[in-house]
């Protein structure tokens, strides 16, 4: 029988791309192929998003554009999709999008060989149980790993508890077995990923917290020279442990992604989180004084309904007075579903735009220069890719304080090094985000 060939498009978050390389990875072990391209499928499998209604959107249109794409002549291409917008909307979509052959709840996403076996009328299991957690597809030197799925913060503006769930810890034998396996592939930086990576281990009796799974995992990537780096941690998470784990541990990056959305007290209590610009301010100038040269990113969130100028006001005030190194900003979404989207004194879009964009203005020049200030540093760099410019290829990486994927990245000239090394560098210029870096010494071990 001929091999059926599957193609995977992921929407969203690196959460999603976790999700999609896990199933893929099930697909390959049970004799499915991996097409080059939609035209050549004969399964296209859309990992979708529905974090923002406007993700959604993003998640329809793209299901509709692979369902107008011819294929090839006497082969029918079957659209299957997964992930969050069925598991946010689901039954309802089987009228609402006919060309969909069937719809996998991102809790049901192990079970895609299966459903991709029933849609072209196979019978083919996957075969394997103990070890799904650990099949993996990564090719490259950095690698996501997922520590936990869903949220209990049902923040008012958001709908992740409604569409993954209440909060739950991976087991830690499951991440460490998955480290090693990435290790031994080739993968040098580990990025631990989660709705709330910092209270990963309070649903476990053990007593075991993200700091202790830090150490277990230090003591795996530190004979492969390896990095370890932590995304998407809440205030709260941020206790005395884990704070001296991170200054003391040096696998792990002093790289500190903290999203705060707001510091008014108000609307953080509307929003549905604790804290305050005081309490905010403490624990940032807490981290930066226990643990040197750190980075940090943040996000935040305007035109929450209700939010007055004077309040928008304060948090530009507080962007500008804590010089982070990256933020993330976003106009606030009225999310179906959600408790904030019945609140009343939602604001306008013309009013939410223009807030966001002179958040955008401010978080752009403390980026820029934050960046510009790596100029003159020597630092290793993991290459990710090659780039074609206006004047040739050049060599893509990024650095310690360069989340990859979300962050600036390092150019450096093509030829010196391959995709896959770890390079030192010394920065010798930056453009906004970007640095120029140029190779001293190539370590490939």
């Amino acid at each position: 029988m001929e091999r059926v060939l599957c193609f995977f498009i992921t929407l969203g978050c690196a959460k999603n791309e976790v999700d999609t390389d896990r199933m893929r990875a099930l697909l390959l072990h049970a004799g499915y192929g991996m097409a080059d391209s939609i035209e050549d499928a004969q399964v296209v499998i859309i990992n979708t998003c529905s974090f923002l209604a406007t993700a959604t959107s993003e998640s329809i249109e793209a299901t509709l554009t692979v369902a107008g794409i011819e294929g090839s002549p006497n082969k029918q291409r079957h659209i299957i999709m997964c992930g969050c917008v069925p598991s946010r909307y689901g039954e309802e979509l089987e009228s609402e999008l006919p060309e969909v052959a069937a719809f996998v709840p991102a809790q049901d996403e192990d079970n895609i060989v299966e459903v991709v076996s029933s849609v072209i009328g196979v019978q083919r299991s996957a075969g394997i149980q103990d070890d799904v957690d650990m099949l993996r597809t990564i090719e490259g030197t950095s690698a996501y790993v997922k520590i936990s799925d869903g949220c209990d913060r049902f923040c008012t503006f958001c709908a992740i508890p409604y569409i993954r769930g209440r909060y739950a810890s991976r087991p830690a034998n499951q991440i460490i077995d998955e480290v090693k396996n990435l290790m031994r592939g080739g993968v040098r930086e580990i990025v631990l990923i989660g709705q709330d990576t910092g209270i990963w281990g309070q649903d476990f009796e053990d007593g075991h917290d993200l700091a202790w799974l830090l150490g277990q995992l230090s003591v795996v990537v530190r004979p492969y020279g390896g990095w370890l780096r932590v995304l998407y941690l809440q205030p709260e998470g941020m206790t005395e442990r884990l704070i001296a784990t991170i200054r003391d541990t040096p696998e792990v990056l002093p790289y500190i992604d903290i999203p705060i959305q707001h510091c008014s007290r108000r609307v953080l209590d509307l929003m549905g989180r604790p804290g305050s610009r005081a309490e905010l301010k403490a624990l940032f100038n807490r981290l930066r004084d226990e643990i040197p040269n750190m980075v940090l990113r943040s996000t935040g969130l305007v035109g929450f309904p209700t939010e007055t100028d004077e309040e928008f006001e304060e948090l530009l005030e507080f962007i500008q007075e804590v010089e982070f190194d990256y933020t993330s900003v976003f106009a606030y979404s009225q999310e179906e579903g959600t408790i904030a989207a019945e609140l009343d004194g939602q604001i306008d879009e013309e009013t939410k735009t223009e807030r966001a964009q002179r958040l955008i203005d401010v978080t752009e020049q403390l980026g820029f220069s934050a960046t510009s200030q790596h100029v003159g540093e020597i630092v290793d760099v993991i290459i990710d890719g090659v780039e074609n410019t206006d004047v040739g290829q050049e060599l893509i990486g990024h650095a310690w304080f360069q989340a990859p994927d979300c962050d600036g990245s390092v150019h450096i000239a093509f030829g010196e090094a391959r995709v896959g090394d770890v390079v030192t560098c010394k920065l010798v210029d930056s453009f906004c985000y970007e640095l120029v870096g140029e190779i001293i010494n190539n370590d490939e071990g």
